[in-house]
């Protein structure tokens, strides 16, 4: 059971004053400390829905114990590590974090940039002072909103409206250019016909500013939202946003092709499973018609669980660490190519010591290995279990 100290007072997790105790610092805006360590480690109270809960500070995971249910991954094993300091730089006291893209939020002209490109991998790390790319962003709000953790007692109790709250919660913990992410941020809440209207008119208000008329470069703003399907349009696709019945947006033909060429995996893992989700980020705009323009965009596949995966040989092992009662951690690559590894999970709660696991792909050749086994040595207070795809079927996972 994890104690908290919340003022002069501690309190333990299950306690029938627990609810009571969060939604009290929520309103005074007292911070609470984890003692899974001495000193306690700082957290903060988020509300989700009508619900109370008690978050990590952003990037503070390693901090706690491990064993402790807020402790986390080593940000090094996956493609967060390069990024902390640089395209993600923390505020101490606050625990906000300023974040630096490199893709922009206004447009100027009337082309689109998801037209152009195609000649840009989206695994590719463009700019040398380490920028959050747009889909690195959405593993960062994934990460942050806590939606890559996962046990089984969570089974059929993770749905859109849990995963909208997870990440709204997230963007508000984080800025761009000294504005909060989450004033330049839409997500659809979950759609009910009862209450159409209500729900258009909200989010008309949301995207209000897309519709300026002052002269020089245009507002854009960023749409997270689950792809229900690529329509055919006259020319290109129109792309069906899950939640947003009605809502225009459309893909040019040279966008749509550039899309099915660095997304092939996302499609393809999407198409043959139908239990997963197809997430999309994109940025977006308005035409001086009124209608809504994608400028760029950037997808990740995610199971019937929402924890994001890469390719067949993950979903195989995710597919075993969502049966476990014990919590397991996806890991995301932000920035990094495929041809670097990861830790694809970690299994926090495993004893003695955590456990990482990598996957080694059959294209892998000296230089994968050669980075892997440097991961490995560096963190030598991990337990590693790797598959490696050309020696067979996937070994057992450890016990613990």
């Amino acid at each position: 059971m994890r104690r908290f100290q919340i003022g002069d007072l501690i309190v333990e997790e299950q306690t029938a004053v627990f609810p009571d105790r969060l939604a009290t610092a929520y309103e005074k805006t007292l911070r609470p400390f984890c003692l899974c360590r001495s000193p306690g480690v700082p957290m903060y109270v988020a509300q989700i829905g009508d619900q109370h809960i008690i978050k990590r500070m952003p990037l503070s995971g390693a901090t706690h114990g491990p064993q402790c249910a807020s402790y986390e991954p080593p940000y090094e094993l996956t493609g967060l590590g390069p990024l902390i300091g640089s395209a993600i730089q923390i505020d101490p006291a606050t625990g906000a974090a300023a974040l630096k893209l490199d893709f922009s939020m206004t447009k100027l002209g009337t082309r689109s940039a998801a037209a152009t490109a195609d000649t840009e991998s989206p695994e590719t790390v463009k700019n040398k002072t380490r920028k959050l790319s747009l889909r690195a962003l959405l593993h960062y709000l994934w990460h942050e909103g806590g939606l890559t953790e996962w046990t089984s007692l969570w089974n059929g109790k993770r749905h859109w409206w849990h995963v909208r709250s997870h990440l709204v919660e997230a963007a508000r913990t984080m800025t761009i250019r000294g504005e909060s992410l989450v004033d330049r941020l839409f997500i659809p809440e979950p759609f009910r016909a009862d209450d159409k209207t209500a729900i258009e008119q909200r989010r008309a208000k949301a995207l209000a500013a897309l519709h300026q008329s002052a002269p020089g470069a245009k507002r854009l703003m960023l749409l997270v939202g689950e792809i229900k399907e690529f329509g055919e349009a006259r020319s290109g696709r129109k792309v069906v946003i899950k939640h947003m019945p009605g809502f225009q947006l459309f893909l040019e033909d040279r966008a749509w092709t550039s899309l099915q060429r660095h997304f092939s995996s996302q499609l393809e893992l999407w198409q043959a499973n139908e239990a997963s989700h197809l997430m999309a980020i994109l940025t977006i705009g308005a035409a001086g018609s009124g209608m809504m323009t994608i400028n760029e965009i950037a997808l990740m596949t995610v199971t019937a669980e929402w924890l994001p995966v890469e390719s067949v040989y993950e979903e195989r092992v995710l597919e075993k660490l969502t049966k476990l009662r014990r919590k397991s951690v996806k890991g995301l690559r932000f920035n990094l190519p495929s041809s670097q590894p990861v830790a694809i999970a970690m299994l926090p709660e495993a004893k003695p010591v955590p456990v990482a696991l990598y996957l080694v792909p059959p294209e892998a050749g000296d230089q994968f290995e050669s980075a892997l086994n440097d991961m490995i040595v560096a963190r030598c207070d991990l337990v590693s279990w790797i598959w490696r795809i050309k020696d067979g079927e996937m070994p057992r996972l450890p016990p613990g």
